[in-house]
């Protein structure tokens, strides 16, 4: 069967480039050849292609590109100018997990053509259009993208487009075996860095969302509640703000910046220049181990934060801070799609790629009738969209005997079981003047009342998701983060 592919290269490699790949294998097949980007996401949309080929000084490519891209069905592989390591590393950024150099053989090119085309196809439930083949990065000693860079470095074909032998850049071309730590060692340092970036046991942090449904249940106390008491214990933390409604990380904490971090680290992603420098640029400490990237000036500009470019957020974010807080918007609505006939701009966008990558979401509701109906409510719809098997802790917060009856707890936990079979929830007293207080002086809880009943909670919810990772054997070596090895829980429970 033959692969139909789409190309979108610039420069004096376009002619070469096509005319080898049409020689290299009858398995592939340029069927067009497209000018700009504009041209490639029609042909991308239509259908036209099964993989597609592009250069690094594609006018206008970004990360969203990229994602339509895959969206679309389509395998993208990179192409760089020969020794270009820079445009190589801004690939990888862009979401495109194979890159090749414009001088490396024919038949190479076309083998990881079709080596992308099969990988796309693995990563996609129905062998079709998947969102995002991940990068093959190190999943194992010998295998994944180190697997891949022996295999070509072996490989003693090299030959370009009449240019006479060039050297293979590393790629994911299934050849000859060969020893991958050799192989990374001559590898250039944006493969390098890609690969240690995903190996097991590199430095990657936690990502916790904060969600709930509609109605103030307290989300954004939760979220900076518990950054706080992650910062205090001396691990690097980072709290996000990703509300598209109602942002008010900066003004819960006495922030006067309005620049909107969350927006610039977007931009950054989208354009393939964020790594951890910057990123710790645009989210500035307000403790010693508390960074803030704050959220949106204004609700309206919303359609800045490209999911896509989020993921790639995320994923620095792991890297930044030892725990990633994200206080998220409430609504899981996906039904763009009934107002737009093409990609439509999604509003819950934000929120629903949070809850995608976290490792563990906290569910807010409050504690009274209509907040505990709602909490039920998007309890179910929370399943609905990510399936029951997400890692989740129930916090139902202005717990009071006035609104539930005496005593509150029980009551409350009572009717989670019976109507949502949530089966231990976190409950945070109504200690309305110590978190006025803390709301008036700009300051966190742990800060203003450190003997507060709610802060209590916080400080037992933060070493209960601590021991959480280190009994699932996920912590992170101090030596890397410089954080504490371990937090030995504090006593009882006398909250829940």
């Amino acid at each position: 069967m033959t692969l139909p592919v789409l190309t979108a290269v610039t420069g004096n490699w376009e002619a070469t480039l096509v005319a080898g790949l049409e020689r290299s294998s009858n398995d592939v097949r340029v069927v067009r050849r497209c000018v700009d980007l504009a041209e490639l996401l029609s042909a991308a949309a239509a259908g036209l292609g099964r993989a597609a080929v592009l250069s690094a000084d594609l006018a206008r490519l970004d990360r969203e590109a990229v994602a339509q891209l895959q969206q679309s069905g389509l395998a993208v592989v990179g192409v760089t100018d020969p020794g270009d390591d820079e445009a190589g590393r801004r690939l990888l950024n862009l979401g495109i997990p194979r890159v090749v150099s414009a001088d490396v053989g024919a038949a190479e090119l076309a083998l990881v053509v079709i080596g992308a085309v099969e990988n796309l196809a693995r990563h996609s439930p129905d062998g079709g259009p998947a969102d995002s083949a991940p990068p093959d990065l190190g999943q194992a000693p010998g295998g994944g993208l180190a697997r891949d860079l022996g295999r070509a470095a072996a490989d003693p074909r090299a030959g370009s487009w009449g240019r006479g032998p060039a050297a293979v850049r590393p790629s994911a071309v299934p050849m000859v075996a060969a020893d991958p730590a050799d192989a990374l060692a001559r590898a250039p340092s944006w493969v390098s860095d890609a690969v240690a970036a995903h190996r097991p046991g590199g430095r990657s942090g936690r990502v916790v969302a904060v969600w709930g449904p509609t109605g103030s249940p307290g989300r954004t106390t939760v979220a900076v509640s518990l950054a706080a008491e992650f910062a205090q214990r001396g691990v690097p933390t980072l709290l996000v703000d990703a509300d598209t409604y109602g942002p008010s990380v900066a003004q819960t904490l006495g922030l006067l910046d309005e620049s909107g971090g969350i927006a610039g680290a977007v931009r950054a992603a989208n354009s393939g220049a964020l790594d951890i420098h910057r990123l710790a640029r645009l989210a500035p400490c307000v403790s010693p181990t508390l960074r803030v990237l704050t959220g949106l000036p204004q609700p309206s500009r919303w359609p800045e934060l490209r999911p896509s470019a989020l993921e790639a957020v995320w994923q620095c974010a792991r890297s930044l801070a030892r725990w990633v807080v994200i206080d998220c918007g409430f609504c899981l609505e996906t039904d763009e799609e009934l107002t737009f006939d093409t990609s439509a701009p999604r509003r819950n966008g934000a929120t629903l790629s949070a809850l995608a990558v976290a490792d563990t979401v906290l569910v807010v509701g409050s504690g009274d009738p209509v907040g505990l109906q709602r909490l039920v409510r998007g309890l179910s719809e929370l399943n609905d969209a990510f399936g029951p098997a997400i890692q989740r802790h129930v916090v139902v917060t202005r717990v009071r005997a006035a609104a539930v009856g005496s005593p509150p707890e029980r009551r409350i936990a009572d009717a989670l079981r019976r109507y949502a079979e949530v089966r231990d929830p976190w409950f945070v007293p109504d200690d309305r003047s110590a978190l006025d207080e803390a709301m008036l002086a700009g300051r966190m809880l742990s800060e203003m009342n450190p003997n507060s009943p709610a802060r209590r909670v916080f400080s037992e919810l933060a070493v209960h998701l601590e021991e959480q990772v280190l009994a699932d054997g996920l912590a992170v070596a101090d030596d890397v983060l410089d954080g504490p090895a371990g937090l030995t829980r504090a006593g009882g429970h006398p909250s829940r």
